[in-house]
């Protein structure tokens, strides 16, 4: 995997991923950024949230879930201190769909967060995870 960032103005960067794909990123105005883009650290998080819900979907699509929905927020806490790491982060899954077995979803996450999220897994080094999540029943 290969990226390349490159500076653009005051504290704005510009990445391009290795699949060709361009994001921006800026800092807060206090630290000389001019606030027009996500932060580093909130993409982290972000692509953190990404890896779970592909694996989360992806194992409940082959259970044969009838799944027409998937959420999750997350909601971290980083330390005081430089390194600002991330020391908490709550995971909160909603899936939707059509006679969700709690059993199966349950155990999606659970195989996202323990086996396959290598973002989580790695952030996990510095951080608890806490997962919760709740089934919204679909008409159908």
């Amino acid at each position: 995997m290969d990226c390349v960032v490159k500076w653009v103005d005051n504290m704005s960067f510009l990445a391009e991923t290795g699949s060709g794909h361009m994001i921006n990123m800026d800092g807060a105005p206090e630290a000389g950024g001019r606030n027009l883009a996500a932060r580093p650290m909130e993409l982290l998080l972000a692509g953190t949230g990404g890896c779970t819900a592909f694996d989360v979907m992806l194992i409940l699509k082959k259970s044969r879930q009838q799944v027409t929905g998937c959420e999750v927020a997350l909601k971290a806490d980083r330390a005081s201190e430089d390194p600002k790491v991330f020391t908490r982060i709550g995971f909160h899954f909603k899936i939707s769909g059509r006679g969700l077995k709690p059993e199966v979803v349950e155990r999606a996450i659970h195989l996202s967060a323990e086996k396959y999220c290598s973002a989580s897994i790695m952030i996990g080094k510095t951080a608890k995870m806490e997962h919760t999540w709740e089934i919204v029943e679909t008409g159908g």
